[in-house]
């Protein structure tokens, strides 16, 4: 067998849809496809119970999952061993960013890490948090920075800030927002962003949890573009709260009173890249950009 394959099986496995699943590895999906048929006839059992829109792993694959990622996390080290043996790093190093690079301390990581390797090829790549995600827990991507709830449970992740974001409105409806309980929010024009964003994940968790949909009347790609969008008053959007306070401060925007929603700035990795001298500087400098204890 191959790694390519145990990589494709996992892959599969966790993102429970063949399409995603070439995706996030860059290949096609009659490629995937093949690679599990063939580590299926080696192996000599079913990995997947094929179904409509879904790959679901049978019991066998359930129980060989965990070996298989055994295997990455294994051969992920030895290549990480091996580089480090050349005495100078070399490769390749792809980052994945989500929304504003100062937030992110963005220079002070690239700045550290062209310092301590200077010939690794390193490169960055912005997304939604969802499609960052993804694609490092398929391993297409060495690691980025990720804002959601928690750290995803399919990747490892070291928590770098705490962000808390608020409800603001355009300053045109601040009496009506001053006034308004969650339905009459709810009912209000709102402006959505992907559903793989970060900040659409927590409108909806948002508004999920009190049995509520907010009336989205349109969407932008584009999360730099939100404040600007609220204050020209098309609607109401969750804004970082160091975006929002100034801009409600000179009374661009008017804010909610009755919600602050946090979340977590963290910077993630695919287990089988635990052991990958990159990462593993990455983190180092990450500690120390950010102050974090080691």
């Amino acid at each position: 067998m191959e790694i390519y394959q145990l990589r494709a099986f996992v892959t599969v496995a966790r993102l429970g849809h063949l399409t995603r699943a070439a995706e996030a590895l860059h290949l096609t999906q009659p490629a995937v496809s093949g690679q599990i048929k063939a580590l299926e006839e080696e192996l000599g059992v079913p990995l997947f119970d094929r179904r409509p829109g879904r790959m679901a792993t049978t019991r066998a694959g359930e129980r060989l999952l965990g070996e298989a990622e055994k295997v990455l996390v294994a051969a992920g080290a030895l290549t990480g061993l091996a580089r480090e043996l050349k005495g100078e790093i070399s490769g390749n190093l792809t980052l994945g960013t989500v929304g504003d690079a100062d937030a992110l301390r963005l220079g002070s990581l690239l700045g550290g890490l062209v310092q301590a390797l200077p010939l690794l090829d390193i490169k960055t790549r912005s997304d939604h948090a969802e499609n960052l995600r993804e694609a490092v827990a398929a391993g297409s991507l060495s690691a980025s920075f990720y804002i959601g709830p928690n750290i995803p449970r399919e990747v490892l992740g070291l928590p770098l800030q705490t962000l808390q974001y608020r409800i603001a409105a355009p300053f045109a409806l601040r009496q009506k927002l001053l006034h308004a309980g969650w339905r009459e929010l709810a009912d209000m024009p709102w402006i959505g962003t992907p559903a793989a964003s970060h900040t659409q994940q927590l409108q909806r968790d948002l508004f999920a949890r009190q049995g509520l949909m907010p009336n989205t009347v349109l969407e932008s790609d584009e999360p730099a573009a939100l404040l600007a969008l609220v204050r020209s008053g098309l609607g109401l959007a969750l804004l970082r709260e160091d975006v929002a306070l100034p801009a409600a401060e000179k009374d661009e925007v008017a804010l909610w009173p009755h919600a602050r929603v946090a979340a977590m700035l963290s910077f993630v990795y695919a287990r089988t890249d635990e052991h990958d001298p990159g990462v593993m500087a990455a983190l180092s400098v990450l500690r120390r950009v950010w102050q974090l204890p080691g």
